[in-house]
């Protein structure tokens, strides 16, 4: 055989290997990269994989990319996959010189029912600490069945397999999946328990002049897995704007579940117009849960504290008052918004949270109201420092995106998401398997749920509702340090949860303690503890 023969029959031979290679990637589940970029896109997991040793000469550090560090993006990554997600060799964040620093102070000896046994499997069961609806008699209250929860993200915003993804695996998890403020499309029916967002649109309860309407927020709750009512003020992607869908994401089908006009901007309206200051507002409330059974809370980044003054004082009174709040952090945001927008409105979280929490809890208000918070806060650090501040439950928006295939690409504003997560585009929408991506959504929750609940054990106490701020200090380099107390200008008499809220939480998370440590785990025992105190059905794992 010749040199030419050979040359062709080697580049045959390579050519059908390629076709091989791309015919399995077309036709593979379990990576959207592949899916959409058959062969070139085995370039991205040989970078992933060999990135570490690559850094050490070029690029970055592990820590320096934003919004989400790689180290936090390859916990969440191994974490959805079950991988192994330990790091080695130490930190290698630069402790030594950094200002805001947090450190969580583990105690020798535990406290009251905090958990002793060997690391925990990933299903751990964590409700929250508090009943939602039920210090106002809602007729639907119930406890929620997990701290970690998934955060408003709209169809439209993402893919119709992004939704599915993350409301499956929102069941698998047993935890609360909110639809955002684009409506409740079907792929919100698939299993998992819902938020319903009302924005300021009222997209899925408005009538044909773009009016709320009451009879079709019955309609829609009735005829859903709904099981509490967002009214959305603001989000920390744009505050003070209203939402903004991209005419190249508005599809036919997101036209007609919002009731608008394909293939133009989608633009919000900045304030509400079912009501207009905190009186009304509370007025607005009340009708809902009256009408509708449900606890009802609001959403809100935190920039001017007149509003939040208004609402402390008009509750004071015991007569109205929202079931929750969900403070959204200025460093958040999974929207499209303008750059502005996005660097300078609105509060960090942790400084934002620190200023409304005070409101509530000088005029003793902090046991009635359910705290919520988003912004960065599936990253486990962070939720401790949340939790420690006064938060009870955590919502996760990117990091669920990440779970289910994001890479950080930031295109999500311009339809070209290069794994099927915030695009309408059919052909990467394709790359995104729901079902598959739905388990490593749960995957994701059960690890932030598990972490927790391991650092609580740490920290001596049962579940991370009754972490406090004096449980972390905030460093300056080497030099000094603070407790969040002191940081954030938390009074002493402040201790976190009433006295039957932590006798109620640590009954429950006792029982979870010792049927971990019994020969056989008896759930319904556990199910019976968690009914006693209103905490409703526990998912199935």
């Amino acid at each position: 055989m010749g040199t030419g023969s050979k040359a062709a029959a080697a580049a045959g031979l390579a050519a059908a290997g390629l076709a091989a290679v791309a015919a399995r990637d077309v036709t593979q589940r379990r990576h959207a990269i592949l899916r959409t970029y058959p062969i070139i896109g085995h370039l991205r997991f040989f970078l992933e994989r060999f990135g570490p040793e690559l850094r050490q000469y070029i690029v970055t550090n592990n820590d320096e990319e934003r919004p989400f560090s790689r180290d936090q993006r390859r916990w969440i990554y191994a974490s959805a996959k079950l991988e192994n997600s330990y790091f080695g060799f130490g930190t290698d964040n630069d402790v030594e010189h950094a200002n805001g620093y947090p450190i969580i102070k583990h105690r020798t000896f535990k406290g009251e029912g905090a958990p002793t046994a060997r690391h925990a499997g990933d299903d751990v069961h964590l409700p929250s600490a508090k009943v939602l609806g039920g210090p106002r008699g809602r007729r639907h209250a119930f406890r929620p069945n997990s701290v970690v929860n998934i955060s408003g993200m709209s169809f439209g915003s993402l893919s119709k397999n992004a939704i599915e993804a993350l409301n499956r695996g929102a069941e698998l998890a047993g935890c609360l999946h909110d639809t955002g403020e684009g409506a409740l499309s079907p792929y919100h029916r698939k299993g998992g328990d819902l938020v319903f967002q009302i924005g300021t649109s009222y997209f899925g309860c408005r009538d044909e002049h773009g009016a709320f309407d009451l009879g079709r927020l019955k309609d829609l709750c009735a005829g859903a897995p709904v099981k509490a009512i967002e009214i959305k003020l603001s989000q920390g992607a744009k505050p003070g704007l209203g939402g903004m869908l991209p005419g190249a994401k508005v599809t036919q089908e997101i036209a007609e579940i919002r009731g608008i006009q394909a293939g133009v901007d989608c633009a919000s309206p900045s304030r509400h117009t079912a009501f207009h200051d905190v009186d009304s507002m509370l007025d607005f409330v009340e009708l809902l849960a009256t009408e509708t059974g449900l606890p009802v809370g609001i959403k809100s980044a935190v920039g001017s504290m007149g509003f939040w003054d208004d609402l402390v004082r008009e509750m004071g009174s015991h007569t109205r008052g929202v079931d929750f709040v969900n403070v959204d952090g200025g460093e958040g945001g999974t929207g499209a918004a303008p750059l502005l927008f996005s660097d300078a409105v609105s509060y960090p979280f942790r400084i934002g949270f620190a200023q409304v929490y005070r409101k509530f809890a000088e005029a003793g208000l902090t046991d009635d109201v359910t705290f919520m918070g988003a912004g960065k806060l599936g990253i486990p650090e962070n939720a401790v420092v949340a939790f420690a501040l006064g938060v009870d439950m955590v919502n996760v928006a990117r990091e669920a995106m990440m779970a289910i295939g994001c890479i950080q690409a930031q295109k999500c504003h311009t339809d070209h998401c290069p794994t099927g997560v915030a695009t309408q585009n059919p052909w990467l929408v394709r790359g995104l398997d729901p079902e598959l991506k739905s388990v490593r959504a749960a995957n994701y929750v059960k690890s932030m749920r598990r972490d927790l609940w391991k650092v609580s054990e740490a920290m001596g106490v049962v579940h991370p509702g009754l972490i406090t701020p004096d449980d972390v200090d905030i460093l300056d380099g080497l030099s000094e340090h603070r407790t969040l107390r002191e940081v954030y200008g938390y009074d002493a008499a402040w201790s976190g949860l009433g006295p039957q809220l932590t006798k109620e939480i640590t009954e429950i998370m006792s029982a979870e303690e010792r049927a971990e440590h019994s020969p056989t785990k008896d759930d319904t025992n556990l199910a019976r503890a968690a009914d006693a105190h209103e905490s409703g059905r526990r998912p199935t794992m």
